[in-house]
C-alpha cells in the first residue's frame, strides 16, 4: 500500500527536462501515504520520457529489494504500484516454473515478471486491489492499470505532449501543470450525491481512471483504454437448479480464501471489529484457518453510539487479541478539523474511516481487514427491499399519463410539507418509477429544485447516474431485481463515496485498509446468484450469516443494524456549529464554487430551525467548503 505517481512527455519541452522534479513534487504531495521510503527513476525510450514516482508503506517484503519504483532484472521496465496482490505467490510460482527467477519477495516483482511474460494481460491474473504505472522502455509505452472494483484509485491528466498519474487529486494539483479549476457540472453532481463519479471529478481535467480498466499511452501520445473487467459481464447469472447447501459451501469457500489471503503480510494485520454481521463473519473465517485475530475496536464509554458490548462478545467468543480504543465525543470532535483537510476528493461521507483510521493507526496497526462490500453483496442496505417493492409497482406505473404523475408528485409534496422524504417520493413519482431512473433519486442528497436554487444559473443538470444504471438495464435485461441493486449500489455510492473515503482516510493515517468481501471472484459468484438464493426472509444477510456456518453468533445477526455513527446532528448545533458557519459562510471556502449564499443560509437557518432538513444536507456543503479552500480550487 503506498502512493504512486508518474510524468510522462513525448515532446521535448522545459516541462519534459524537468520530469523527474514534477515527480518528486507530486510524491512528496502525497507524503503520508508512504512514511516508509520515496523513490524516483526516470527513463526514456522511442522519445517519451518518463519519471515515476513512489512513497512506500512497507508491507510485504520489508527490505530495500521491495522498494520502488522498481526494474526488472533482465529488461528495462519499470512499476510504480499501489496495493496488495494477494495471489502473489501462486502467480510467482506459475512464473518460476517458466523459468523466471525472482530478486525479492515482493508482489511487485511478481507484476513486472508477469508482464515480461503476459504483457498486459497479466491484469487479469492477478488477485487483489491494485492501481499501478508500468513503463516499457524497450516500445517507450506506459500502461496504468486499476483492480477490477475500484479498491485502489489512479487519478490521470493530461494536455498538449504529456500525461500525468497519481494515486490522489492533490499530487496532479501540486505539479503545476493542472489548474485548480471545477469542472463544468461538477457542482451539480456533486450537490445531488455528494460525490461526482468516475470518471469525473470536481477538477476539469482531471478523471478517475475506472475500475477494471488499464490505459494504455504509446510513445507518440496516443491513448487507448481497455476494460478487461465489468462487473454484470463478469458476474455472469448462476442456474436457479443449483442446490442451496452447493451454493452456501461454494460461498463459505470463497469467503475463507479471500480472507486467509487478505491476512498476509510481513507486518501485523489487524481487523476492525465493530460487532456487526460483516465484521464478525470475517472474524469467524479467519479463526477457521486458524489465525487468532488481532482485532480493534472504537469505543465511546457512556454513549449511545457504543458497540462495545456487541465486539466484547464476539472477541471473546473468537479468543481474539482484542483491542479496545476509547474515544470521548470531544476528542472525536476535536479530530474533525483535521479530517476535513485530509480529504483528497471530497464527499459527504468518510469523517468515521478517518477517525477510526487514525485511531487504529496511533494504536501501532498498520493493516486493517474492513468489512466493506457485505451489504452490497448480500442485500443489507433498506434499498433492496423498498426497490424490490417498487419494482412491482412501477410495471403499472410506467405506463401512467404524465399529467396522473405530476398530480400525484404534487400531492405527495403538499402532505410532505416539503421535506425530503417526500421530495424524493416526488420525483419518484414523477420519473417512470423503474429502476435505474429511481436507484439515484433516491441516494440524492439534493433534488434538482435544491441544486438549481443552490448552483442559480451556472447550474448543468446531470443525470449520468440514471444514464448509466439505464444503459447497464438495457444490456442486461433478465437480470433479477436484486443482481440490479447490488450493481447499482456498487457502481455508485460504494465505488464513489466508500470506497473513496476509506482509500483516503485510512491513508492519511498510512494505514492500509484491507477489503475481503470484495474479493472478484466472491462478488462473481455471489451476485450470479440467482434472488431466491439472497432473498433475506426475515434473517439479514441470510446468504451470508448461512455461508459462515453456525459459528455465526445468533444474537449478532439479529441486533438491529447499526453502524459507527457520530452525533453530527448535535454536534453542528454545538461544538462544530463555529466551523460549519464558517464553511458555509462568504469567508469560507464555498465563495470559490459561486454557491448563491442566501440559499446556502436559507438551508443553514432551516437546519438549525426545523427538523425538516437532515444533517447531512448542510454537512455535505461543509465538507465541499474545507476542501475547495484547502486546495485552492475555484470555479
Amino acid at each position: 500500500m503506498c502512493g504512486i505517481a508518474g510524468a510522462m512527455f513525448w515532446t521535448d519541452t522545459a516541462e519534459a527536462r524537468r520530469a523527474d522534479a514534477i515527480a518528486r513534487t507530486m510524491t512528496r504531495a502525497m507524503a503520508h501515504r508512504g512514511p516508509d521510503g520515496e523513490g524516483i527513476v526516470e527513463a526514456a525510450a522511442a522519445g517519451s520520457r518518463v519519471a515515476l514516482g513512489h512513497r512506500r508503506l512497507a508491507i510485504i517484503d520489508l527490505s530495500e529489494r521491495g522498494a520502488q519504483p522498481m526494474r526488472s532484472a533482465t529488461a528495462p521496465v519499470w512499476v510504480t504500484f499501489n496495493g496488495e496482490i494477494y495471489n502473489f505467490g501462486d502467480v510467482r510460482r506459475e512464473l518460476e516454473a517458466l523459468g523466471r527467477r525472482f530478486e525479492s519477495a515482493s508482489d511487485t516483482e511478481v507484476i513486472l515478471q508477469g508482464y515480461e511474460v503476459w504483457g498486459r494481460g497479466v491484469v487479469e491474473r492477478l488477485h487483489g486491489m491494485f492501481a499501478f504505472g508500468l513503463y516499457d522502455g524497450r516500445t517507450g509505452e506506459l500502461l496504468i492499470a486499476r483492480d477490477r472494483l475500484g479498491i485502489k484509485p489512479v487519478y490521470v491528466a493530461h494536455g498538449g505532449g504529456w500525461l500525468l498519474f497519481a494515486s490522489e487529486v492533490r499530487a496532479l494539483l501540486a505539479s503545476g501543470m493542472v489548474r485548480r479549476r471545477l469542472r463544468p457540472g461538477a457542482l451539480d453532481e456533486y450537490l445531488g450525491y455528494q460525490t461526482v463519479g468516475a470518471p469525473r471529478t470536481l477538477i476539469d481535467g482531471i478523471e478517475l481512471l475506472e475500475p477494471g480498466t488499464r490505459l494504455i499511452v504509446d510513445a507518440r501520445g496516443r491513448a487507448s483504454r481497455e476494460c478487461y473487467w465489468e462487473f454484470l459481464d463478469a458476474c455472469r447469472p448462476i442456474p436457479d437448479r443449483v442446490p442451496d447447501d452447493e451454493a452456501r459451501a461454494e460461498v463459505h469457500a470463497r469467503l475463507r480464501r479471500s480472507v486467509q489471503g487478505h491476512l498476509i503480510g510481513d507486518v501485523p494485520v489487524g481487523m476492525f471489529l465493530s460487532g456487526g454481521i460483516d465484521s464478525t463473519a470475517l472474524v469467524a473465517l479467519a479463526r477457521e484457518t486458524g489465525v487468532t485475530p488481532r482485532t480493534f475496536s472504537v469505543v465511546m464509554p457512556g454513549t449511545t453510539h457504543d458497540e462495545s458490548e456487541y465486539s466484547r462478545a464476539v472477541a471473546a467468543r473468537f479468543s481474539c487479541n482484542h483491542t479496545e480504543v476509547p474515544l470521548t465525543e470531544a476528542e472525536l470532535a476535536a479530530a474533525v478539523p483535521d479530517a476535513l483537510t485530509s480529504f483528497d476528493h471530497p464527499t459527504g461521507d468518510g469523517i468515521n474511516t478517518y477517525v477510526v483510521s487514525r485511531a487504529v493507526a496511533r494504536a501501532g496497526l498498520k493493516v486493517a481487514l474492513s468489512g466493506l462490500g457485505g451489504d452490497e453483496l448480500f442485500g443489507g442496505y433498506p434499498s433492496f427491499d423498498r426497490l424490490r417493492r417498487l419494482a412491482a409497482y412501477s410495471r403499472v406505473w410506467s405506463h401512467s399519463p404524465a399529467i396522473v404523475r405530476s398530480a400525484a408528485a404534487a400531492a405527495v409534496r403538499t402532505v410532505g410539507r416539503a421535506s425530503v422524504s417526500s421530495a424524493k417520493m416526488a420525483a419518484v413519482l414523477e420519473s417512470d418509477a423503474s429502476l435505474p431512473r429511481a436507484f439515484p433519486i433516491l441516494r440524492q442528497v439534493f433534488g434538482p429544485r435544491d441544486r438549481a436554487a443552490l448552483v442559480g444559473d451556472a447550474a448543468i443538470p446531470t443525470d449520468a447516474a440514471a444514464d448509466r444504471l439505464a444503459a447497464m438495464a438495457a444490456r442486461h435485461p433478465d437480470r433479477d431485481v436484486m443482481t440490479f441493486i447490488s450493481y447499482a449500489e456498487a457502481s455508485t455510492y460504494m465505488h464513489d463515496v466508500l470506497l473513496r473515503d476509506s482509500d483516503q482516510m485510512s491513508m492519511a493515517s498510512g494505514l492500509e485498509l484491507r477489503v475481503p468481501l470484495l474479493d472478484h471472484s466472491l462478488v462473481e459468484y455471489v451476485v450470479g446468484l440467482p434472488e431466491s438464493r439472497k432473498a433475506s426472509r426475515g434473517v439479514p444477510k441470510r446468504l451470508l450469516v448461512e455461508s459462515v456456518g453456525p459459528s455465526m453468533p445468533v444474537d449478532v445477526v439479529h441486533r438491529p443494524k447499526k453502524g459507527f455513527v457520530l452525533p453530527f446532528d448535535r454536534w453542528m448545533r454545538g461544538e462544530l456549529r463555529a466551523l460549519c458557519e464558517h464553511h458555509l459562510g462568504p469567508s469560507g471556502g464555498l465563495r470559490r464554487a459561486g454557491l448563491r449564499d442566501e440559499a446556502v443560509q436559507a438551508l443553514w437557518r432551516g437546519f438549525l430551525e426545523t427538523d425538516r432538513t437532515t444533517w447531512s444536507r448542510p454537512w455535505t456543503l461543509v465538507a465541499l467548503g474545507a476542501w475547495l479552500e484547502a486546495q485552492g480550487v475555484s470555479a
